[in-house]
């Protein structure tokens, strides 16, 4: 799998954040090495976590799963990924980011290839939550390792081409998987569900192996950076640390006693609540749309994800050139929470129930790197790796609550209409606590 090169496509010289501001010929430089390749790495961690989405498709008839077993396995995923996320993300700040991504790639990747085993419903469930073990501490762990090169007020427009990953996943997806479980089955007597499992969980091991000679620590270790480069950076970030309130959390004691941290877990639990109905329930949507085919299915799921990519760069430069974040997130959730709403109307055109879930999809994938821009500006040091970890993991706990009550609301009722009014009842508390618990950005702060 070759996803499109985000130096090229994603990152052009105009496009990144501040890109008229001092210093930009610097953090252009640091973007340009650091961003492609993790945005690279971001698409297959989504990939190999969301494949089974389209793996379902065919997997639940070969394996004997209802409704509710393929939720389980989807839940057990982040059961693992909540329980080991915080200690992954600890020692990322003790060993380095270059050993942790090196092994939570290669191990993920292998478990990932490993799914082409599962035979019964007990090794899809071990699986699964291994999956979930070892990607622990990916994503907090880039938030966090980005705090090291970018200071808060350009990291909504850096982690939007990070999170546009995303949306490019949906759409390599949807292209990939399709073509691989229609064109590749029987081949080699295996199921095309299993040559995707291999197919797409492969890179994550190259990608690994990479990472262990293209990353490097912390800045004062780039040797790409001239020495007037890493005084500058260092100058920038110790003047954001300076300005940053008297009571930001420095240690992760101080950090789990800031009620910040459980406000920022409840809005990410409910925006990731919300992604992952795009993650894992997409194509299954779109069938209901009235799509049979396997690979029409996978092609149409292109069009949110691909509005979703241009619509969450959009906004998070947005919000970094006018330096506002409350309201810019305020919005993009109520106006998914209310696509969500109008999708329960089920109208007869294709063309207006694509277009709600593209709107959703766009402002569900905008909200995120908006999100992210703000938890680091209250919390320093070993606090800021703790509570990133804390609230990425609460946050993500929802992936052990929403697959399986959405199953189980499937399983009972026959329809999504009730998971998607309680999503959007979420989106619409989460955007509320967000502008009531977020103190405004100071905009005539340089």
């Amino acid at each position: 799998m070759s996803p499109p090169n985000p130096s090229l496509a994603i990152v052009p010289d105009d496009a990144l954040p501040g890109a008229r501001a001092p210093g930009d010929a610097l953090y252009r430089r640091i973007s340009l090495r650091l961003v492609p390749f993790l945005f690279i790495c971001y698409i297959v961690s989504i990939l190999d976590r969301s494949n089974i989405g389209f793996a379902q498709l065919q997997m639940k008839t070969d394996l004997g799963l209802s409704d509710t077993m393929y939720s389980l396995g989807a839940v057990l995923f982040f059961v693992g990924y909540v329980l080991f996320e915080l200690p992954s993300n600890l020692l990322l700040r003790k060993f380095g980011a270059r050993r942790t991504f090196a092994r939570i790639m290669l191990l993920w990747g292998a478990i990932s290839v490993a799914m082409i085993t599962v035979k019964n419903v007990q090794q899809f469930y071990v699986l699964r939550f291994l999956l979930g073990v070892f990607e622990a501490g990916f994503f907090p762990g880039v938030v966090f390792y980005l705090t090291y090169w970018f200071p808060a007020k350009r990291r909504a427009g850096v982690l939007s081409v990070f999170y546009a990953g995303v949306a490019v996943a949906g759409m390599v997806g949807g292209l990939l998987s399709g073509w691989i479980m229609r064109g590749m089955a029987g081949v080699l007597g295996l199921h095309g569900w299993q040559w995707m499992f291999a197919l797409e969980g492969a890179p994550a091991v190259v990608l690994g192996l990479i990472a262990w000679f293209w990353l490097v620590d912390k800045p004062e270790h780039a040797q790409w950076l001239s020495d007037m480069d890493r005084k500058h950076l260092a100058d920038d970030l110790a003047t954001e640390r300076n300005g940053a309130p008297g009571h930001a959390a420095h240690s992760l004691g101080s950090a789990l006693r800031n009620p910040h941290v459980y406000l920022f877990s409840f809005i990410y639990f409910s925006l990731t609540s919300a992604l992952l109905l795009l993650l894992f329930w997409m194509p299954l949507m779109i069938r209901e749309f009235g799509i049979q085919d396997v690979l029409h299915i996978s092609l149409l799921s292109i069009i949110p994800n691909a509005l979703g990519g241009v619509g969450v760069i959009v906004i998070a430069r947005h919000s970094d050139r006018t330096r506002e974040r409350r309201w810019h997130f305020a919005t993009c959730v109520g106006v998914a929470a209310i696509a969500l709403l109008l999708l329960t109307q089920h109208f007869s055109s294709l063309a207006v129930m694509l277009g709600l879930l593209s709107l959703a999809a766009l402002m569900i994938f905008a909200a995120h790197p908006v999100f992210w821009s703000v938890p680091s500006t209250y919390f320093a040091g070993t606090g800021a790796a703790g509570a990133i970890a804390l609230i990425s993991s609460i946050g993500v706990s929802s992936g052990m609550i929403s697959p399986w009550v959405i199953g189980q609301i499937r399983t009972l009722t026959g329809s999504m209409d009730s998971a998607m009014y309680l999503l959007a009842g979420l989106l619409a508390l989460c955007g509320a606590a967000f502008v009531i618990g977020v103190r405004p950005v100071n905009r005539a702060q340089p």
